[in-house]
C-alpha cells in the first residue's frame, strides 16, 4: 500500500521539476532577448542595422539610449542593401552617428569592391569609420586564393576605402575567418567582434566593437535587433 500511494506524490513531484524548469527555461530566453551590457562598463552602445532587421524607428532608437548605427552598404562588387538608402536618410533624420558595413568578398577583385562601396558612401566628415565584413573564405571560391593573397587583396580594398573616407576601417572579423587566416594579427585596424552575452577573445588582441547580443527585443523595432556596444 505505502508504495503504490508514492507514485502519485513522484508523479506531483516531477511536474513541479518540470514546470520549474519550463519557467527557469522562458526566463532565461526573456533575459536573453532583452540583454545589453551595463552602461556604466560600456557607455556608448548602438545598432547594426540592414534590410534583414526590417523598418527599424531610428527616432526610437536614439530614445532608447541608442548613441550610434552602423548601416549594411555594399556587399562585393555589386551588391547593395535594399534598405540602405532609406536608411540612410532615417538615420540622418534622427540625428544619429553612423558608420556603413561593406560585406568584403574575397573572390572578387578589390578595386571592384572599393568601386562598389565609394559609389553608395557619401564623403562625410562625420561619417564613423568604415567596417570591413570578414566573413566568406576564400576556399569557396571558383579559383580557391592563398591566404597571402587574401591579405594582399584585404590591403589593397582597405587602402581605397580609406582614402575615399578619410579615416581608417574597422575589421568586422567572424570567428570562422579569423581562425582561417589569421588576419587580426596580420593588418593593424581596429577589430569588431561577435558573441552573445560574452566578450569575445578570437581575435587575440582587444576589440572596438563587439556585437553583444545578436537578437536584442526593443521597442525601436518589430524584429530583433544587432546590439553593438564600444570598447571604453
Amino acid at each position: 500500500m505505502g508504495r503504490k500511494r508514492a507514485f502519485p506524490w513522484r508523479w506531483r513531484i516531477a511536474g513541479l521539476l518540470l514546470l520549474a524548469a519550463i519557467a527557469a527555461g522562458g526566463w532565461i530566453w526573456w533575459q536573453a532577448q532583452h540583454w545589453a551590457p551595463e552602461r556604466a562598463a560600456f557607455p556608448i552602445q548602438g545598432a547594426l542595422i540592414g534590410a534583414i532587421d526590417g523598418q527599424a524607428d531610428f527616432r526610437a532608437l536614439r530614445a532608447i539610449g541608442a548613441d550610434f548605427v552602423y548601416l549594411e552598404g555594399s556587399q562585393g562588387a555589386s551588391g547593395r542593401d535594399p534598405a540602405f538608402a532609406a536608411n540612410l536618410e532615417r538615420t540622418r533624420a534622427a540625428h544619429l552617428k553612423f558608420g556603413v558595413v561593406h560585406a568584403y568578398d574575397p573572390c572578387i577583385p578589390a578595386e571592384r569592391q572599393a568601386a562598389n562601396f565609394v559609389t553608395i558612401v557619401p564623403r562625410d566628415a562625420e561619417l564613423l569609420p568604415p567596417a570591413i565584413d570578414l566573413k566568406k573564405l576564400a576556399d569557396k571560391c571558383d579559383d580557391p586564393m592563398r591566404e597571402t593573397a587574401v591579405e594582399s587583396e584585404l590591403t589593397t580594398f582597405l587602402n581605397q576605402v580609406e582614402g575615399h573616407v578619410g579615416k581608417p576601417a574597422v575589421l568586422k572579423l567572424s570567428r570562422e575567418f579569423e581562425e582561417r587566416y589569421g588576419i587580426a594579427a596580420r593588418i593593424e585596424r581596429g577589430l569588431w567582434l561577435e558573441e552573445d552575452w560574452m566578450q569575445p577573445d578570437y581575435a587575440g588582441r582587444p576589440w572596438t566593437l563587439w556585437t553583444a547580443n545578436s537578437s536584442l527585443r526593443t521597442a525601436a523595432s518589430p524584429d530583433a535587433l544587432r546590439w553593438v556596444v564600444v570598447q571604453p
